[in-house]
């Protein structure tokens, strides 16, 4: 990391965190800690899924760059793809502020931000135009591959109808694409999840676009135990190709020493990595090798992303441990996780992919 960046954490972490995290984008666009150059990363950390190349497994959850502004510089960062959204058919403000909190005690954070972004119509600009810059395929502008994570309105929406034309939308420029029906933060969202709820928008979307990149559904931590084979079935039935695993959680565990752990909103960072893999765990073990998995939730360390994928991952994303560590986040993980390869003997990450499911 460059000392620009070093310097700029602890500036950054003294405003309100929403301000911070505007100007971390803003820095981000101008190519502040920016390498000219993408890191080339070891052969043994690349891996396939959905139909692409990863070089590796490491990406940024939705929810950092919600209007795709810093797509390309995120890429550049070193990640081993870039989600950006969620963005919703129409701009909306979100929810008042604050909506946004730092459990730093907790290495957690609390959000409840409600989809607010600039609207699909100005995000799939900004992907065509990184599709023109290097028309390489799908997202090849960027240098990795890219992902838009779509949602609906908080006022006015028709899942039914949205989703797939939010799909047409982005499908020419991103090589894969993602349903957001789990965040906590938009009025009965979590509701689409119901296995023939879900199976309707998929079959709606599957109407209007049957040539359409890879598509997954991300799913909430908080579903019972029992509800996960339905939707498993849904998916698969649907025409779905992978789930993330997971969003934020409205639960919050004793152990938060945050004086905002009351905060309402969803719940991410090192307080949700038990809850998350245990998710992932279970919908690896029902979906039994037919979906491709992205795990999510308390990963920061590169032991951590070495669990989820021997929990059955094939790509992990992270957000909290970025918002906390910034660009050094990125590098060290690899870093990490190629220690423990070779100290464990481990050549290839699909060695190990699985193996704490039996």
């Amino acid at each position: 990391m460059s000392s620009l960046a070093s310097l700029s954490l602890p500036l950054l972490r003294k405003l309100d965190p929403e301000t911070a995290h505007e100007m971390a984008i803003d820095a981000l666009m101008l190519g502040l800690s920016v390498p000219v150059k993408r890191p080339v990363d070891d052969p043994a950390l690349s891996t396939r899924a959905l139909g692409l190349r990863f070089s590796n497994p490491i990406g940024i959850a939705a929810g950092f760059d919600k209007n795709a502004r810093a797509v390309r510089p995120l890429a550049q960062l070193g990640f081993g793809f870039v989600e950006a959204g969620t963005v919703t058919p129409r701009p909306q403000l979100g929810n008042p502020k604050p909506r946004l909190f730092r459990l730093e005690e907790d290495r957690a954070v609390i959000n409840r931000m409600g989809f607010n972004n600039q609207g699909i119509d100005r995000f799939a600009v900004r992907l065509a135009r990184l599709h023109r810059t290097l028309p390489s395929g799908r997202g090849g502008g960027a240098g990795a591959p890219v992902g838009a994570n779509l949602g609906i309105n908080k006022t006015g929406s028709d899942p039914e109808r949205d989703y797939p034309a939010l799909v047409g939308r982005v499908k020419p420029y991103v090589n894969y694409i993602v349903l957001n029906v789990s965040s906590p933060n938009t009025p009965g969202l979590r509701g689409l999840q119901d296995s023939a709820r879900l199976k309707g928008i998929l079959d709606a979307i599957a109407e209007r676009h049957p040539e359409r990149p890879p598509l997954l559904v991300k799913l909430a931590p908080d579903l019972e135990h029992d509800a996960v084979g339905p939707i498993v079935e849904a998916a698969i039935a649907g025409g779905a190709q992978g789930f993330i695993v997971s969003n934020t959680t409205l639960a919050r565990p004793d152990s938060l020493r945050s004086a905002y752990r009351t905060e309402s909103g969803g719940l991410s960072g090192r307080p949700l990595r038990s809850r998350a893999a245990d998710m992932l765990k279970l919908v690896a073990q029902v979906a039994a090798g037919r979906m491709a998995l992205v795990g999510c939730g308390g990963i920061e360390s590169g032991a951590d992303v070495l669990e989820r994928i021997r929990l059955g991952a094939d790509l992990v994303q992270v957000y909290s441990a970025f918002a906390y560590e910034g660009p050094a986040l990125v590098s060290r993980l690899k870093r990490e996780m190629l220690e423990i390869m070779r100290r464990e003997g481990i050549e290839t990450l699909d060695d190990i992919r699985g193996t704490a499911l039996s």
